[in-house]
């Protein structure tokens, strides 16, 4: 058999998409070997990117705001460390994991009540562990809509907003959902005098708000959360395929002209894909709806066979085929509208027209009827699917141009190499307005997305590896990007906090929540500049992101992977594949 054409079977693509009429939720992300104690953690991928596994010797379901005061009230007398856990843990950074073994997980899965709806008001009252799908759905009932939200509905009001989730605008207060927070109540360690809890309730004012609203949960555990909705709408969402020649010029202009523009950038390909996505009059026609395909179940053994033909590809270094593969992943999108729907059934055509919650994200494989693991998410860490990194930043608007432009030389000089990133649909580009919030966004910027191959094998390079991880320190180091919290690997955070002009009065607030820093871990500590060691040097900590190299055994010299600088940006350092003349030189 040829290799290369069963590594791009049409017949392989047309089987990733069949959707089976019974998907299996993710598992729980705690799992404890005695009910509720002796216990670990790990996010919806199944590894963090150190590889660590995260430990806590006891993990409480709070059901009430009493019970979560209660039980806080008890580890701070005792002195223990603790973290706010969530039902489905999608940070990919350890901002879970309390420090050593001893720690107490206090998770919000059963805190997932909507508490309140003022209709006049326009406000939903609610509990931290509600997700954004509930969230929608129930502003929704009430004729409310939220407008801009993450894509993903499987995360919840408390998590997001800790670590600034955002969707995409540069219009009104932006993508943020921190910035729609009128009120939020957040539960800290106390003194003796205050029953060893303190329970406060800011407000949008309130001097300690616009650090609450972002806190990497080292403030303490959020408990509600009232959001300013604003009545439901209609929107139009037309997806228009380009050149991508002059994306630098067009990317500024283009989310200024569309309030919830995004882009699909397939550098490789020469292509961008710009949303087109307004709002309409509600007494317009249409009843659209967006099921995102890579957020549909996915047959459990597809997804083996997906994998284990992406191994082979980077195994072997067969180019050619992740690159037709590639394209017919992103053709096969395109023609499908990415999942879009004109009446919840099939596409007939743009514009898709709808109401607003039925556009604004999605996550159907998050569904569920139980039994065994038949689908999955595409990522499910129980089925040996998915498994990659996720390098994702904001650039500032001022510069954007000069980002794309650099990642374009790359483009001219290793074009297959986009082919690792096109893969996973390409580099998602989402715009995002500057915010109050001490840690959010500093700048009007666009976020750039770009999600790639990781290997089982820690010690294991990557296909084009070094044109990746110029791209990443192109994005961070050359142009200030500033990191997702919750997403990354390790070299991503170095000197980040220093890109936060409020960070100072962050981390006196932090003084004043918790001074005894039950609510910090090491990791929280480092990416805060409290601490050292956000970078683990050591053979090999390169091909992960857990270090820049400066030594060829950062990365792989027996496997001819040497510490070089970067093709565009010099001062980047890269594991490069040399072949065994250049290694002579």
């Amino acid at each position: 058999m040829n290799l290369k054409k069963f590594l791009g079977s049409n017949l392989l693509l047309f089987l990733l998409f069949i959707y089976l009429a019974i998907p299996t939720p993710p598992e729980d992300p705690i799992k404890c070997s005695s009910k509720f104690t002796n216990c670990t953690i790990k996010n919806s991928y199944g590894m963090f990117p150190d590889r660590a596994v995260c430990q806590a010797a006891e993990v409480l379901y709070p059901k009430t705001e009493q019970e979560l005061i209660s039980m806080l009230a008890t580890a701070t007398r005792n002195k223990r460390k603790m973290k706010a856990a969530t039902r489905f843990s999608h940070s990919i950074t350890k901002l879970v994991c309390p420090d050593g073994q001893d720690g107490l997980l206090i998770s919000t899965k059963y805190l997932n009540h909507i508490l309140k709806i003022d209709v006049e008001a326009m406000t939903m009252t609610m509990e931290s562990g509600v997700t954004l799908r509930q969230l929608i759905d129930e502003a929704a009932k009430a004729g409310l809509a939220l407008p801009y939200t993450p894509y993903w509905w499987g995360l919840t009001i408390g998590g997001l907003i800790s670590s600034g989730a955002h969707g995409s605008t540069l219009w009104g207060k932006g993508s943020s959902v921190h910035d729609y927070i009128v009120e939020l109540r957040i539960i800290s360690p106390g003194e003796p005098e205050d029953g060893y809890s303190k329970i406060r309730t800011l407000n949008d004012g309130d001097e300690d708000f616009d650090a609450a609203k972002v806190s990497l949960g080292v403030l303490g555990v959020i408990s509600q959360v009232t959001l300013k909705l604003e009545p439901l709408f209609k929107r139009s969402i037309t997806y228009l395929t380009k050149n991508d020649l002059d994306l630098g010029d067009q990317v500024v202009n283009f989310g200024n002209q569309h309030e919830f523009a995004d882009i699909t950038w397939y550098p490789g390909q020469h292509m961008a894909v710009y949303r087109i996505d307004d709002r309409v009059s509600i007494n317009t026609s249409g009843d659209g709806v967006y099921s995102f395909i890579p957020f549909r179940s996915t047959p459990s053994v597809i997804l083996v066979i997906l994998r284990i033909i992406e191994d082979i590809q980077e195994s072997l270094g067969v180019a050619d085929g992740k690159c037709s593969f590639a394209k017919l992943i992103t053709g096969f999108l395109r023609r499908t509208a990415y999942g879009l729907t004109n009446n919840g059934i099939i596409f007939t055509g743009y514009p898709v027209i709808g109401y607003h919650n039925r556009l604004q994200a999605s996550g159907t494989c998050l569904d569920s009827l139980g039994g065994a693991i038949i689908t999955a998410c595409p990522w499910d860490s129980r089925v040996k699917g998915e498994f990659f990194h996720q390098t994702t930043f904001s650039i500032g608007l001022k510069v954007v141009k000069d980002f794309i432009e650099d990642v374009q030389k790359l483009v001219e000089l290793e074009p297959k190499a986009m082919c690792c990133i096109e893969h996973y649909n390409g580099i998602l580009m989402r715009y995002v307005k500057a915010s109050s919030a001490y840690l959010g966004k500093q700048e009007d910027a666009v976020d750039f997305d770009i999600t790639y191959y990781r290997t089982k094998d820690p010690m294991k390079p990557r296909l084009y590896e070094d044109i990746i991880e110029e791209i990443e320190q192109i994005g961070i180091f050359k142009y200030g990007g500033l990191p997702h919290w919750a997403k990354n690997r390790n070299l991503a955070f170095i000197g980040a906090i220093k890109k936060y002009k409020n960070a100072g009065k962050f981390l006196k607030v932090k003084e004043v929540y918790d001074s005894s820093g039950l609510f910090s871990s090491d990791w929280t500590d480092q990416v805060l500049g409290l601490k050292e060691g956000v970078t683990i040097f050591k053979e090999g900590c390169a091909l992960e992101g857990l270090c820049i190299c400066s030594e060829d055994r950062h990365c792989a010299p027996n496997k001819g992977y040497f510490c070089r600088p970067g093709r565009v940006y010099e001062d980047a350092r890269v594991c490069t594949r040399l072949s065994s003349k250049d290694q002579q030189k």
